[in-house]
């Protein structure tokens, strides 16, 4: 999908999507929203529920324990997540890419752990996501961050920023049980 979106857009890979985008003069700035908008469109109806997703949010909604959602996409891709993986969840609040500035930058998640009225900023948090975005957010915020790990973002186990990996979103809950605890530099 990204690859597609840089193409549309004629950027290389070390080019933020977003930031290209805002930059834009207009019409070209609405023009590349329609194109980019219309890639993530075709790429939700392929979407699949993460292995352990619903096992995950059913461990977490029976604990009490509160999500929010913070991503760079627009909203039409997250309520197709939520209508169709997740009815009936509650996530609040929900940081879309209209939200600025977007990740990497740790805003979105401040702005979760100020709607929640944390006394702690972020560092009660745990980040968890597949990007080096996501990473760097919740690094950056103070939380802890959990790394979805696949074949396309392997080298990021090991980064600095990345508190723990797990292959599958059910195996957070045995962390959570256990005590989740960070990688030991942070």
């Amino acid at each position: 999908m990204f690859a597609q979106m840089r193409k549309a857009l004629k950027i290389p890979k070390t080019t933020d999507i977003l930031d290209h985008m805002h930059s834009l003069p207009q019409p070209a700035q609405d023009e590349a929203q329609i194109a980019i908008r219309a890639i993530e469109r075709a790429a939700m109806l392929q979407q699949e529920a993460q292995p352990g997703l619903d096992e995950l949010i059913t461990y977490l909604e029976g604990r009490g324990v509160r999500m929010g959602l913070c991503t760079r996409n627009f909203d039409a891709p997250v309520t197709h997540l939520l209508q169709n993986f997740l009815p009936g969840k509650t996530f609040f609040p929900i940081i879309t890419r209209e939200f600025r500035p977007p990740k990497p930058d740790p805003a979105g998640i401040l702005h979760i752990a100020q709607a929640w009225k944390l006394e702690d900023g972020a560092d009660s948090l745990i980040m968890v996501g597949d990007s080096m975005d996501d990473m760097v957010a919740g690094f950056k915020a103070g939380a802890a961050t959990v790394l979805l790990s696949s074949k396309d973002n392997e080298g990021l186990e090991e980064h600095e920023y990345t508190s723990v990996a797990i292959r599958r979103l059910d195996e957070l809950m045995g962390m959570l049980e256990g005590g989740f605890e960070e990688k030991e530099a942070r």
